[in-house]
């Protein structure tokens, strides 16, 4: 008689009963539900309705004239990596409205009044670009007695 292949918890991939064991729902749509839930802010319906009607832009100010530019939360990563890596020109041309890039071009504003920009865009979409304060300092003494 041919003996028969018994399959024992040790001979098993670990986490397969597990995997057995988890509903249809792949964990990556999971997350994405959970990061839409967290990435939405409450806008008032007034708010929402200005934002839309400008034609997905706010306005800030540079250098004390009004500017039209995207909201920060619609941006492109592309767009994103321009501004991290330091194509602050390349970057304006693309989030701002065609008419504010020129006044952007002429005013030459300082990578501050850029940044002071993006923050209130950002504001007034609704949307918070606070920075995070950082890990917690120790509450333990760092010197032994």
């Amino acid at each position: 008689m041919a003996a028969e292949r018994k399959t024992t918890a040790s001979s098993r991939k670990p986490g397969a009963a597990r995997a057995a064991a988890r509903p249809a729902t792949s964990r990556r749509v999971v997350d994405e539900v959970e990061e839409q839930e967290v990435d939405e802010v409450e806008v008032s319906a007034a708010d929402a309705q200005e934002i839309e009607a400008e034609g997905h832009y706010v306005t800030g100010l540079l250098c004390g004239e009004e500017v039209r530019i995207i909201p920060p939360g619609a941006w492109r990563q592309s767009w994103q990596e321009l501004l991290n890596s330091g194509q602050i020109r390349a970057f304006m041309e693309i989030v701002l409205s065609p008419d504010d890039f020129e006044l952007f071009v002429e005013l030459d504003p300082t990578n501050n009044e850029v940044g002071e920009l993006i923050n209130e865009a950002a504001e007034r979409a609704g949307e918070s670009l606070g920075k995070s304060s950082g890990p917690a300092p120790s509450s333990r003494r760092t010197r032994r007695r």
